[in-house]
């Protein structure tokens, strides 16, 4: 292998300009390709392998149930207008098929208006009849009149049966409160809004009661690197289109995976730029730092370039296109990549120092660094192709282009970095390379050895129980940037157990048996809720409508007047409210507390809008006035149910829980803070014992980390043991083996002792970190052992320690710059390779050579023929 490599570097030295030539017409060739084809697969569901068991249930219960992708929060001011603007949100995405191909109404919509009493309980039902009986006159003065006018004058009755006994002041408070508040708005010139339903209930009603969703499944671009974007701004732009925010005080936002993903790519998007730009501005001050030579760093940065535009052109012929983890192999190709170049160079450094003749020292630096560099790029490669057997497809791919990579980074710097230092011709060097000011602790570190090596060892061994509670944190939503909008959104929707996103759904072969395993998996205690199609079946239908029918019957004729009022002119408006307001200025007079406050308050308000424009007296109209119809309309609804049976149930609502050959849909939610992976882990262990056939979020989330996990045990093992078969053949000794695997195995554990110490959890990003701890620590131990073979002493002072040194600040620079990125993902991929990195230079740079000791025979390299001149 040496003098392979040897003979390559003398032919790329002789040949310079044709090997020049070759490699900026492989840049351009490659770049070109890589241009014009690069594309980003951002479908996640294609990350793992698509036989597993798990994931074909989940696929299985997506074409028969497909996940809708967004889900449309619409939040507004009271009911009444959540109601309205939903049904009109709706409404108007329905006239867009092109972008959405289904659409629902989970919890609204003509059912559940006309329903919402008897999916009650029989309860609520009685509770709620008695109440609209007795306020039959409020109903029917209401209905007879349902404009400003009326609801003054409904407003001055109560008054008046203030003033003459029959009601308490303080009975009247809730109806002043809520009054005074819309009356500020309206004078303030704020947008004001009025809720009957909330004046009935006697209460605030709670936030999810002002909330409604909508479910839709878009049509999606997976070639784009945001499918959904044409989706979610159609949704936004008939949002502000219908003027919902300034009609009804409507707030919109989107969550669900597909705004999510968008999201996430947009981040990703927005700081890959920057990402890299700080990488390579890194990676050449630190090259700057390591060579001291524009002409070097150039030799080697060319040879990066051609590595890297090949790698992606080869990359992209191979897998298609990248997903969202082989993406990262350009990070990992600037980090390990440059390593060859670097250890090159510096080994040509300390020959140049030596060697008047820039050929020769290409040539001794070829005999020297050759075959460590050929080893170590073997070694890295196989440790990348570990990856190729496992489940985990993303990283699978990833470990394809990196290993192929990593091959080519090597023969880049051993035929492109020669040439170009022949043409630049950098002068020679003026002093020694290395770190001669570390001899005192090379020193130090070798009559201690023993005490280093057991130091070390009880050090690991302590942290090794650490390693049983080992944390994984399979919530993909906390590798996405908190603030984004649909994070926001999905995290406070994540807070309640009804409308919490991680389920767990199992597809039962008919409705009996979706209703059995609802019932069983509805006694399990880390379960809150279990839903199927019968839950929309209301029970006790018997009673409900028996107490329904009687309510209609006692105040169905005040909801439908034979004679209505006409419509008031702007002076019956004014007419009365001021006559209203003189009323509850009098029965307020004397009165103490804060109903007398309210009610003076309203008196003296209800005069100023009396006194006020008449376009102020059609914004209080219009804050009242349209839901006062609303919920007219409604009761009128609600009054009107019938039985609800199967057959009744509205065919969207059927479709998204049972299919035309029987088959059902079961959902289940979690009990507790669903943001909590210990919850949600728990959760899913306790419905897959239950019910091993579920799928869903949840359990999706759960199988995929083992899926994760178990790829990086098996890939770890394989390539561990490629590597030592590889280090057999090489070395020819089992204990150099050893010297060069534990070194990495005590890398490894640290590494993972640490994070559960310090930080961050393993997730799904950070979690390659770990095959970059095989690449950089076998090639760095490797050097170590081959330069230990050869007969090396003063390691830690050494070139080669220079040049360890400098290739790993380049990883460093490349993951900082992770680090740093705006993406948690990629972030807590930068900081688990810092931490890697780290845990590797220690294990190479001060364990390993300490583990060695003093070679077995010390001797100076061979000479080194003088190059050849003829082709000159």
């Amino acid at each position: 292998m040496t003098q392979a490599v040897v003979n390559i570097v003398d032919l790329c030295v002789r040949r310079w300009r044709v090997t020049i030539l070759v490699g900026a017409l492989l840049l351009v060739a490659c770049a070109f390709y890589a241009a014009t084809r690069f594309s980003i697969n951002t479908d996640i569901q294609t990350l793992v392998s698509q036989n597993l068991p798990w994931h074909q249930r989940q696929v299985e219960l997506s074409k028969a149930f497909p996940q809708k992708g967004i889900s449309v929060v619409v939040t507004a001011t009271t009911p009444e207008n959540a109601d309205v603007a939903t049904d009109e949100l709706a409404q108007r995405l329905k006239e867009n098929p092109g972008l959405f191909r289904d659409l629902v109404q989970p919890d609204s919509g003509e059912f559940f208006e006309r329903n919402s009493l008897l999916l009650g309980s029989t309860a609520d039902v009685q509770r709620t009849a008695e109440g609209l009986s007795r306020a039959r006159r409020f109903l029917e003065a209401l209905a007879a009149d349902p404009t400003l006018r009326g609801a003054v004058d409904v407003l001055g009755s109560a008054a008046q049966a203030v003033a003459a006994g029959r009601l308490k002041l303080e009975q009247l408070g809730w109806p002043l409160s809520l009054t005074r508040k819309v009356l500020d708005g309206v004078l303030a010139n704020k947008p004001a809004f009025f809720s009957w339903q909330e004046l009935l209930q006697g209460h605030a009603l709670a936030e999810n009661q002002s909330r409604h969703f909508i479910e839709i499944a878009p049509k999606l671009d997976f070639k784009a690197l945001q499918p959904g974007r044409a989706a979610t701004e159609a949704i936004r732009k008939a949002a502000s289109d219908l003027q919902l925010k300034q009609r009804f005080g409507a707030e919109i936002s989107l969550t669900g995976e597909v705004p999510m993903n968008d999201d996430q790519f947009s981040v990703i998007r927005s700081s890959a730029v920057r990402d890299t730009l700080t990488a390579l501005i890194g990676v050449l001050v630190i090259l700057w730092l390591a060579l001291r030579s524009f002409r070097l760093i150039a030799a080697v940065f060319f040879s990066l370039a051609v590595g890297l535009a090949a790698t992606a052109a080869l990359g992209l012929l191979m897998v298609g296109s990248f997903n969202l983890i082989s993406i990262a192999f350009f990070v990992l190709f600037v980090g390990l990549g440059v390593d060859f170049g670097i250890q090159f160079s510096v080994r040509y450094r300390t020959e140049r120092h030596e060697l008047d003749n820039l050929r020769h020292a290409l040539r001794c630096a070829a005999h020297k660094a050759g075959a460590p560099l050929a080893l170590a790029a073997a070694a890295t490669a196989i440790g990348f192709f570990a990856f190729l057997p496992t489940d985990y497809r993303g990283l699978s791919e990833l470990g394809l282009i990196a290993g192929f990579g990593m091959l080519i980074a090597f023969a880049c710097s051993i035929t492109l970095v020669p040439a170009m230092l022949t043409a630049l011709n950098p002068p020679g060097e003026s002093a020694a390379v290395g770190f001669k000011w570390l001899a005192p602790v090379d020193a130090f570190l070798q009559r201690h050895r023993i005490a280093v090596i057991v130091g070390t060892i009880l050090v690991v061994l302590a942290g090794t129980p650490r390693l049983f509670h080992l944390p994984f944190d399979f919530n993909p939503v906390d590798l996405q940037k908190s603030n984004s909008p649909s994070v926001v959104t999905y995290r406070k929707l994540q807070s309640e157990p009804e409308t919490n996103g991680n389920d767990a759904e199992v597809l039962a072969g008919s409705q009996q048996q979706a209703d059995l395993i609802a019932k069983r998996l509805s006694s399990l205690p880390e379960v809150a809720r279990v839903m199927t199609l019968t839950n929309f079946i209301p029970t006790d239908q018997e009673q409900k409508l028996a107490a329904i029918h009687a309510a209609d019957r006692a105040i169905g004729p005040a909801l439908n007047p034979r004679g209505k009022r006409p419509a008031p002119n702007d002076e019956d408006t004014v007419n009365a409210l001021r006559s209203t307001a003189q009323t509850l200025l009098k029965v307020a007079t004397g009165a103490s507390g804060a109903v007398g406050d309210d009610a003076r308050a309203v008196a003296s308000q209800l005069d100023q809008l009396a006194s006020a424009s008449a376009d102020i007296r059609r914004k209080a109209d219009a804050a009242v006035v349209p839901s006062l119809n609303h919920d007219l309309d409604r009761l009128r609804k609600t009054l009107s149910a019938q039985p609800v049976t199967r057959e009744r149930l509205p065919a969207d609502l059927v479709r998204d829980w049972q299919l035309q050959d029987g088959r059902a849909r079961v959902q289940a939610l979690a009990k507790g803070d669903a943001n909590n992976v210990d919850v949600l882990r728990k959760f899913a262990e306790a419905v897959l014992t239950a019910e091993p056939a579920a799928a869903g979020a949840a359990v999706s989330y759960y199988e995929s980390a083992r899926t994760v996990t178990r790829a990086f045990v098996e890939a770890g093992i394989m390539a561990l043991v490629a590597i030592a078969i590889l280090l057999a053949i090489a070395l020819r000794r089992i204990t150099d083996v050893l010297l060069t695997l534990i070194p990495l195995l005590v890398a490894g554990a640290l590494t993972l002792e640490l994070s559960v110490l310090l930080g961050p959890q393993l997730n799904f990003a950070n979690i390659i970190a770990l095959p970059l701890l095989l690449g950089v620590g076998v090639a760095f131990k490797i050097y170590y052992i081959m330069a230990w073979r050869a007969g090396k002493t003063g390691l830690l002072q050494s070139t080669l320690t220079r040049a360890v040194v400098f290739s790993a600040m380049t990883n460093a620079a490349a993951f900082g710059s992770m680090w740093a990125s705006n993406y948690p993902g990629m972030s807590s991929m930068g900081k688990m390779m810092a931490l890697a990195l780290a845990c590797t230079m220690a294990a190479a740079v001060l364990f390993q050579p300490v583990l060695m000791g003093q070679p077995r025979q010390i001797k100076p390299h061979a000479e080194v023929p003088p190059l050849r001149e003829a082709a000159e």
